[in-house]
């Protein structure tokens, strides 16, 4: 069987892109390499650990020799490269380790790759996952397309657009076979609650206060983290070498405005009083550098490989609520701890 290295395969979007992959393809032997960060966990793929296409390998995309030597001795066909450090808020406090783990962790990966298949790029592939917030921010008007002049303004997504430069270097150097896609907010089951949706879910369901950023009118464009990952198998299969695609949902939504959406099916979901839960909303100083608006358009997606988001906001997080009100205990797992002492310095009332 071809081998497919799926990298951060134990997190939030990488644990569903491990899961389609491992059901819906049996002729791929999938290896999923995680460093088990905070943000990874097994837990998030207790239903697919025992499949035999299935394998977990725990190791750091920054070793490069590890990496290099993994490349031969697994025989890598493939990759979908996923491993980042993604959180805005930790890329502030902590820049240098953003540098390590998304723009020399992703060289590790190309220059292992390609040692590995030695030119005969016309049968690998190497698919690097990326964010929308490459691009910057939009103003009231317009979206994002392939063509968008980069533009990051944090930490994190200069990281992003750096590795993403990287990449195509790689086949424009080379000739390696990639693509890049750059998706916009994810949202879903296994989500870590320090991103907005699963932090108010937990803070709203302990009765906590639900910090929001500013004056909470922030935009930003939500997907179904499934739908992610469906985009994420038709690229794989179907794009073009060198190609890129945005992903998203066409689904626009004031930070507020979502929070307060929450609050309701929230009180609904628990039996609440109606605005027991919108009575929580606490507003903190704003993110240093916070961008206004993101919005893609994926019509590039949706023209040449059939892809369509296949939910609607509403519906979609309706079932992320009931998903974490059932999955108690997996929430309790991942805020225990030295996350915990992260969520106090971060959102502390200023």
């Amino acid at each position: 069987m071809k081998k497919i290295l799926i990298t951060g395969g134990a997190g939030f979007i990488g644990s569903h892109v491990v899961r389609r992959f491992v059901n819906l393809h049996p002729e791929y032997q999938i290896i999923n390499l995680d460093k088990l960060t905070y943000a990874g966990n097994l837990l998030n793929l207790r239903d697919i650990e025992n499949k035999s296409n299935y394998r977990f390998i725990k190791a750091d995309i920054v070793d490069s020799a590890l990496i290099k030597e993994l490349f031969i001795s697994e025989n890598i066909h493939s990759v979908i490269h996923l491993a980042a450090e993604s959180h805005v808020d930790r890329s502030i406090s902590n820049p240098l380790e953003f540098v390590i783990t998304n723009v020399v962790g992703t060289v590790n990966l190309l220059n292992a790759a390609k040692n590995a298949w030695k030119g005969d790029y016309g049968n690998h592939r190497f698919y690097h996952v990326s964010t929308d917030e490459v691009y910057g921010s939009l103003g009231d008007e317009g979206l994002f397309h392939e063509e968008t002049a980069y533009d990051p303004h944090s930490p994190y997504s200069a990281s992003k657009a750096s590795s993403d430069h990287f990449v195509r270097a790689y086949h424009d150097t080379y000739g390696m076979d990639i693509v890049i896609s750059n998706c916009s907010n994810n949202y879903g089951s296994y989500h870590f609650p320090e991103k907005l949706i699963p932090l108010a879910i937990n803070n709203i369901k302990n009765l906590s206060p639900i910090p929001v950023y500013g004056k909470g009118d922030n935009i930003r464009d939500w997907l179904w983290v499934e739908d992610h990952a469906r985009a994420i198998d038709v690229i794989f299969h179907g794009a073009t070498t060198g190609s890129t695609y945005n992903v998203g949902g066409h689904n626009e939504w004031k930070n507020i405005d979502l929070i307060n959406l929450l609050c309701k099916i929230m009180d609904d979901k628990l039996n609440r009083e109606p605005g027991t839960s919108a009575r929580l909303i606490t507003f903190v100083t704003d993110r240093a550098g916070h961008d206004q608006r993101y919005a893609i358009d994926s019509s590039k997606l949706q023209k040449d490989l059939n892809w369509t988001p296949s939910l609607q906001f509403e519906e979609g997080l309706a079932k992320t609520v009931d998903w974490y009100l059932d999955n108690e205990e997996w929430l309790q797992n991942v805020t225990s701890g030295n996350y915990q002492s992260y969520y106090n310095e971060q959102y502390s009332e200023r």
